[in-house]
């Protein structure tokens, strides 16, 4: 699943790609893309300008003149990437808009997990899913106090406390498998039995290390690619995540995966252990 590195680098490259661009028309090929009736969503969007693109966690934000979003979430498998009218329609892609200049948005997803939902722009943070997450993880936004008090009222050991996204949005399985790495935390210690120096190193590792895969346009494991069809890069920066059997690079213990709260974990015995 894209994380918040892949999205935040998506919504980079869609604003070079199709701001201030004018939807002629959209097709809808899988309705069930869209959280809502279709028609009026097409009969909504079509002849609206896309006047930024924002994102908050893993959502990505378009927004539009006329005080109208689209709120789209890439789920596991989700995909943006722009074509000429004309060109072959690729397998997977499931809506497209069809802008006034010849050039199309086109939405790709193998799973079909993905969702677009229309909002009023200023009901965005309104959303169900938006309106309960936590900060966004940067220095201003998380504030290590608020994010220490949350932790301490967490009945859940730490790895799927921070997949949670109300601790702090963004944070997928491979980052947090990473971020607990850099913080010589092992995954199974339960969030409250953390100490003060601990949660304020965990903090750091996490608005560090997400703020480096942005830099590196992201992680590809799998599918995923930029709106330039691009492949990430942080893969080649990865510690723990899919290291299984290999030397941990920093103390040399092999790199041991595990299943914590049913997601596949990746943890050093040595470095992160249960204190």
């Amino acid at each position: 699943m894209p994380e918040l590195p892949e999205v935040e680098t998506v919504r980079q490259g869609l604003r070079q790609l199709v701001l201030n661009k004018k939807i002629r028309n959209v097709r809808v090929l899988y309705p069930k893309i869209i959280n809502g009736d279709t028609d009026i969503f097409i009969e909504t969007v079509e002849g609206l300008t896309i006047k930024e693109i924002g994102r908050r966690g893993k959502y990505l934000i378009f927004n539009f003149n006329e005080g109208t979003s689209l709120v789209s979430h890439l789920r596991m498998e989700g995909k943006y990437f722009v074509r000429q009218t004309g060109d072959e329609i690729e397998k997977h892609t499931h809506i497209i808009f069809e802008f006034t200049d010849g050039k199309q948005l086109r939405y790709n997803d193998v799973r079909k997990f993905g969702r677009m939902e229309l909002v009023r722009t200023d009901k965005v943070n309104d959303l169900k899913g938006i309106k309960k997450l936590g900060p966004e993880p940067t220095e201003t936004d998380f504030d290590l106090e608020n994010f220490t008090n949350k932790l301490k009222n967490k009945n859940k050991m730490i790895k799927p406390a921070l997949l949670d996204q109300t601790l702090v949005a963004g944070l997928g399985n491979i980052y947090a498998d990473e971020v607990l790495w850099m913080s010589k935390i092992n995954p199974e210690t339960p969030a409250r039995h953390l100490e003060k120096k601990e949660i304020s190193i965990l903090r750091n590792a996490i608005i560090a290390e997400l703020a480096k895969a942005v830099k590196a346009g992201g992680t590809t494991i799998r599918s995923y690619t930029n709106a330039f069809e691009n492949s990430g890069e942080f893969q080649f920066e990865l510690n723990a995540y899919g290291k299984t059997g290999e030397p941990c690079s920093r103390c040399g213990t092999l790199i041991k995966k595990i299943v914590v709260a049913q997601r596949g974990t990746h943890y050093c015995p040595n470095c992160q252990k249960v204190e």
